[in-house]
């Protein structure tokens, strides 16, 4: 769907869902309200942090296209976001995490609105990838 959310489709009895990947943000990559709250927080334009979100789904199609078979993994506590969506941390095939890769590639930022058992590595592999000027960092010091 974008880059810190996924469509997916139950193997077992097909229900497709939302899921919200735990611990990180991506730009948004469309008009709406969170888009101009990231406006407004960044000072970015927001035609710029569409362009970034676009750049945070396309590697996400790289490193998941659609129809990878994925483990999602839940925490007790933090199971739904405000919105109703389920968190996950998304496992991929060869048993790395999606959310890490996100954030340790610059593709996402760590994310604390929704805790997460992950969220303190999260944040010292989100300063790294900023520090190193990796992925979207590159264009940008803040999204």
């Amino acid at each position: 769907m974008d880059g810190d959310s996924l469509k997916v489709v139950s193997l077992f009895n097909k229900i497709e869902k939302e899921i919200r990947l735990y611990g990180l943000d991506a730009p948004e990559t469309k008009v709406n309200r969170k888009l101009k709250e990231d406006e407004k927080k960044t000072q970015l334009a927001g035609s710029f942090l569409i362009q970034l979100g676009i750049q945070s789904l396309k590697f996400i199609l790289k490193v998941a296209p659609p129809e990878t078979n994925i483990t999602i993994i839940t925490e007790e506590e933090n199971f739904f976001d405000f919105y109703g969506r389920q968190l996950a941390y998304v496992i991929l095939p060869d048993g790395k995490c999606l959310n890490e890769i996100l954030i340790t590639e610059g593709y996402a930022k760590a994310f604390n609105e929704y805790a997460c058992d992950e969220l303190a590595n999260y944040q010292k592999l989100n300063f790294a990838a900023m520090q190193a000027g990796k992925g979207l960092y590159a264009y940008a010091k803040k999204f």
